[in-house]
């Protein structure tokens, strides 16, 4: 595998475009378009929340079918989220500008959307937008890293990647791009993502994958506890790389496996680091935990913790919240058994070895604290399984750009 420049117009057969519609936002792009003049396979998972968008659920209704998707539409500003009718009539109005502007069937597009929750979306201009965009479709990567940006709401950076592998003696490319910077948690995390590949797979393998991937990948983010009503990860496979199609696990499908886990994690770290306001990338990872359910828990806790977080935005090695974060997880533990580390580029300080707070070198840890990437680091001590949970520091500026996000 190999991680090369471009995102979702990487693949062969994808094209995308951006323009602005002024959804909500002025003198800036807010919305984007990826398209495939093949049919693709598709696949999904979408937010655990309750209160579900109107794109939402517009989209599980065609992933679960077995309609192939054409494209995807997705516009930034306004959720389209606690809408009722008017809402999932904007999603239909939105793919059938599609099924007008390309001739592709509406029931094979795809909408997402993104931004403040409760305000109507404006139809005439989403299919302005449509008709924009149906113009300047391109397959360049150009393309699709405008399309990255247009989906951006309180990002501070895009986030896309592309990797090739090979599959059958055929060279195949999967891309991605994705936003996500607040009211971000677990299952799924607060985020909108898109996957586009020229493998040649079955719906039900591309789903097995996408379910399995995000278990250790965008399910293990989290930047404020708040899970969105808008989350979306959506596959779309074309098959133009020719491979014989992938229809069971093997060691074809477990390359596959390899490269969306590898673009799912770049991705989530890359939202992780990028949460509102934040100031550096915070990580936990857990090894040697009882069962794995148990390191996702404890990771997942250390990360969650506004008092964490605080620590780690205040550079302050105070390890004592991360144990008690630990302990109110839910994931039972002896908490002699556990040795905790604070990591960096600077090298790693240990800061409790089993049961026994350490007297470390405070100067060192701050150096460490200080870098743009922190990991907390346990040792379970009590059976082998890990992983790995992905959020960032709570700064000042978070309240600032929730406290006016409407306006």
């Amino acid at each position: 595998m190999k991680q090369i420049t471009g995102g979702v117009t990487a693949a062969q057969g994808f094209a995308a475009a951006s323009c602005e519609a002024n959804i909500k936002y002025k003198n800036r792009t807010d919305m984007a378009m990826v398209y495939s003049r093949t049919p693709c396979v598709s696949a999904g998972t979408f937010t655990s929340n309750v209160v579900k968008a109107a794109c939402v659920q517009w989209d599980m209704q065609i992933v679960k079918s077995d309609a192939p998707m054409h494209a995807v539409v997705i516009n930034s500003g306004i959720a389209n989220a606690c809408t009722g009718k008017e809402g999932f009539d904007a999603c239909e109005a939105t793919a059938k500008a599609v099924e007008n502007a390309l001739g592709v069937p509406y029931e094979g597009v795809a909408v997402a959307s993104t931004g403040v929750i409760g305000m109507q979306l404006p139809v005439d201009k989403l299919v302005n937008g449509v008709n924009m965009m149906a113009e300047t479709l391109d397959e360049s990567l150009e393309a699709g890293t405008a399309a990255s940006k247009a989906i951006m709401t309180t990002d501070t950076i895009n986030k896309e990647i592309a990797v090739t592998f090979e599959i059958g003696g055929k060279t195949v490319t999967l891309g991605g791009m994705a936003k996500g910077s607040g009211m971000i948690h677990p299952n799924m995390c607060t985020m909108l993502g898109f996957l586009t590949t020229d493998l040649k797979i079955s719906k039900e393998m591309a789903q097995k994958a996408l379910s399995d991937v995000i278990k250790d990948t965008f399910n293990m983010i989290t930047v404020d506890g708040d899970t969105s009503t808008n989350d979306s990860l959506i596959f779309m496979a074309n098959g133009l790389a020719g491979n014989d199609e992938i229809t069971a696990e093997g060691d074809d499908y477990n390359t596959f496996f390899e490269a969306l886990f590898y673009v799912c994690r770049y991705l989530s770290r890359k939202m992780a680091g990028d949460g509102e306001g934040a100031t550096k990338l915070f990580e936990a990872h857990v090894v040697n935990a009882k069962t794995k359910d148990d390191a996702r828990t404890l990771a997942r806790a250390i990360v969650g913790s506004n008092l964490s977080k605080a620590a780690i935005f205040g550079c302050d090695a105070n390890f004592g919240r991360f144990l008690c974060a630990m302990g109110y997880s839910g994931s039972i533990f002896n908490q002699e058994d556990v040795e905790m580390f604070i990591q960096g580029e600077a090298g790693s300080v240990e800061v409790f070895h089993k049961g026994v707070p350490l007297d470390f070198d405070e100067d060192f840890a701050l150096k460490i604290l200080k870098e743009d990437e922190v990991c907390v680091y346990v040792n379970m001590n009590e059976g082998t399984e890990e992983a790995t949970a992905f959020g960032c520091d709570l700064t000042y500026d978070y309240v600032k750009i929730n406290g006016d996000y409407r306006s």
